[in-house]
Parts: C-alpha cells; structure tokens; sequence
C-alpha cells in the first residue's frame, strides 16, 4: 500500500470536503427534521460514484462501494442540536464561515466532518483501486442521533438486517482513536403526595419534601466514598466490587445527576401532591439498566417511602423525518473493544503508517491540547456505539475530524486538516484490517 499516494489523494480532495461540509452545514437538521441533509449527502455520494444508495424508511443514508463479502462500516449522525442562545454565538451558525485552517458552524465537528470524511475516503479506495472482492464499505449518515443515540442503528441491525463486520465511529476523537465510551441511561423518579391547603400544610403529605430526602441520597451516590453507609459510584473501579474493573478505569467511573423536576399542586397555595425528577446516569463497564435502577430503588429514603415511589426508564417514541416511530428504551449500553482486537490493531497501523505514533494535530492550537493525550483513548460523550456494540455486540472503533469540547458549543468549529487526515485513514483501513484477519 502507498501511503504517500493516499496522503495525497486526501489533500487533493481538501477543497471539495470543504465546500461539502459548509453545504450541510448550511441546511437546518436536528433531530426529526434531517431530510435536506440527506438529500444532499446521497447527491455528493451519487456524484462520486458510490455502487450503491439508498435511503430507509427511518431515513438513514447508506452508501455502498465495493462488492466483497465482508461489510465495514463508517457511521456518522447528520443531525445536529439546535444553536442555543445566539448572542452567544460571534458568526451565523448556519452560514459557517471558513478561513486557511478553519470551517466554523453548527454541525462541522459534531458531526458532519466525519461524514464528509468518510464520503471521500471511500472515493479514494475507489480511485486507488484499494476496493477488492474481500470486502464492501458501507458509509451511513444516519438520523436521531442527538435525541436518542444508536436509535437509528438498531433499526439499521434488526430491521434491515445489514450487520457489519465492525464499525468505525467517526465522532471527534481530537486526532486520536477511541476504543470505547461509558455508557448512559435516563431514569425517571416519582413521588407521591396528598394534597391540602397551604395554611395548614399538616393535613397533606408533601412530595416535594420527599423527594428531597430522596435527592439527597441521589447526591450521596454520586459523590461517597466505598466507605460510606451509602456506597458511592466510584466503587465500580474497585476490583472487590466489579470484575470489570480494568475497563471501568480505562472508561472512568459511572455519575448521576438530576437534570430535571417537575411536580404538581393545586395551586401555589397547596401542598404538592406529586413530585417527578430527571437523572441522567453514566454508566461504566460492568453496570446494566438492571443495576442502575435497583441502586436508586435501594436508596434509604426510597425505601423509607415505599410504594410512593416509582423508579423506571424513559422510552424514545418521537417519528423520523419520514413519519416512522421506531420506539426503544432510553437506555445505551457502555461499550469498549479490546486493546489487541484486529479493528484497533488495524486502525492504529494505518494512522501510524500515515501520521506516525502521535494525535494528528493540524496546527499549533491543535497541537497543544492533542499531544499531551495517549493516542489511543476514549470518548467522554455517548456515540452510535451504544447499540452497534452496546446491544448487538458488532465491534466499533472510533476516529475521527474535530474536538469534543466543539460538540454542542457555540461557535462550533474544525479544521480542514482534519478532515484531510481522517479521509486518509479511513482509505487505507479496509484493505489492512483484511490482511490482519488473513
């Protein structure tokens, strides 16, 4: 394999990926309202001589080229999440802007850099007759993400049945690769109460004041010790508690926080009669929905009130840009593939083959943040491989264009280097991850 060519190839494509991106970019898609993008991602792929394109009912793109038994996969999420406040932002976030190192606008590290990316490293395999009989590449721009990640893969997995060898994520690993991500889970609490009038508060049963027993205990399990009556999440990097220790250190421990409350009364002269909270948890390797929701069940002041409180899971039900309600859990699954597994053996051969041993960084800002990191980590954030290797077990790994503190940012950002680099490496991965299975 020619390195050098392939460097080449991806530089020479620099332009096109720029203006590509500040296309996407320049049409509105969160999640539920996708379809422009995809539209013009499935016109760049046609164009570029994809084999094969095709949108599903849930409105996933999937472009194919090559023939060969064996599917690689390269997923990226075309929606993107709102811009928030504007004045916080200095530019218009749809019309992006662009200078000799930078694209700016909502969308470009998280994540359409990484499609971009993607589109055109499999036109280089094409133009460099990298493509064999061994192997096909599918590239996706898939839908929902930010509202409920890896919802568009199982429907990919179980309903098209299109089930890859492995998958490569390609979220911003800041010039790294990342071989796996904590998991995480929405889980709803509520309490119970009985109404009164608010001059005599004795007569009624207050859940507000319920749930604050309960949310301080919630607290506590975020933030105690092993040591403590109520034994905090850090336990999971204890080998005496998780057999899965070494991979929740690599992953760092699990978190709950509350994210939301809600409650009902009468009126604002009224005792409360109900009370309802928000928790996003993050999961480390060794923790199941099963156990996270039996430790809030477990809490002291959940048992203390009984059946006045109810501990469940969230569940996802709002209909694609198509129209299809495709319902699931809002649960997503820790994942981490193995150090020695051939996706990440193969993936870290071919960036050390194109960029050596070190992040790719594009310039002295990048530089300065990447390369004091391992090269080989993890994500903080939660990916499409919550259910590609989470629920189904296909192996994923990640690379790709951007930073992670750009996602969800104002005045987004990232850098054409980037999207250089990752469109190399993803050329060059197919043809070497056959040889390692060889």
């Amino acid at each position: 394999m020619d390195f050098t060519k392939i460097k080449e190839a991806a530089a020479g494509y620099g332009q096109a990926m720029t203006r590509f991106l500040r296309d996407l970019v320049r049409i509105p898609g969160e999640s539920c309202g996708e379809k422009g993008k995809v539209e013009r991602a499935a016109a760049e792929m046609r164009e570029l001589g994809f084999d094969r394109v095709e949108i599903d009912p849930m409105g996933n793109l999937l472009g194919f080229m090559g023939t060969g038994k064996t599917l690689i996969a390269f997923d990226g999420h075309i929606d993107n999440v709102g811009v928030g406040n504007r004045d916080n932002w200095t530019f218009d976030p749809f019309e992006g802007y662009e200078n000799g190192d930078e694209i700016g606008g909502r969308g470009v590290s998280d994540q359409q850099g990484g499609i971009v990316s993607a589109v055109y490293g499999a036109k280089i395999m094409k133009d460099l007759g990298l493509l064999n009989d061994q192997y096909t590449v599918l590239v996706t721009a898939t839908v929902q993400e930010e509202d409920c990640d890896g919802l568009c893969w199982q429907y990919i997995i179980k309903e098209s049945g299109i089930k890859p060898e492995f998958v490569v994520i390609t979220e911003p690993t800041d010039g790294g690769i990342y071989r796996g991500q904590r998991g995480r889970m929405e889980i709803r609490v509520d309490v119970k109460g009985v109404s009164c009038h608010g001059s005599a508060p004795e007569r009624g049963d207050n859940a507000i004041y319920k749930m604050a027993d309960v949310l301080q205990d919630v607290r506590a399990l975020n933030e105690n010790g092993t040591d403590a009556g109520i034994k905090g999440l850090v336990k999971m990097l204890d080998e005496a508690y998780n057999p899965h220790w070494k991979e929740a250190r690599f992953l760092g421990r699990g978190t709950v926080t509350v994210s939301e409350i809600f409650f009902t009364s009468p009126s604002r002269c009224a005792v409360a009669d109900s009370c309802s909270v928000s928790l996003d948890r993050r999961m480390t390797a060794g923790e199941t929905w099963e156990s996270c929701l039996d430790e809030i069940r477990a809490l002291p002041a959940a048992k203390k009130y009984g059946g006045d409180v109810t501990v469940s899971m969230y569940q996802y039900g709002r209909p694609a840009y198509t129209g299809l309600i495709y319902p699931i859990e809002c649960y997503f699954p820790t994942w981490v593939i193995p150090e020695g597994h051939p996706a990440t053996k193969a993936m870290e051969k071919a960036f050390n083959s194109l960029y050596g041993g070190k992040r790719f960084s594009a310039n002295a800002e990048t530089e300065e943040t990447r390369h004091a990191r391992p090269l080989t980590d993890k994500w903080t954030f939660s990916t499409n491989g919550v259910t590609i290797m989470g629920r189904n077990g296909i192996p994923c790994i990640g690379f790709g264009p951007g930073a992670e503190a750009q996602a969800h940012a104002p005045n987004e950002k990232t850098w054409k280097q980037d999207l250089v680099a990752a469109a190399a490496v993803y050329a060059a991965l197919p043809a070497i991850y056959v040889s390692y299975k060889e």
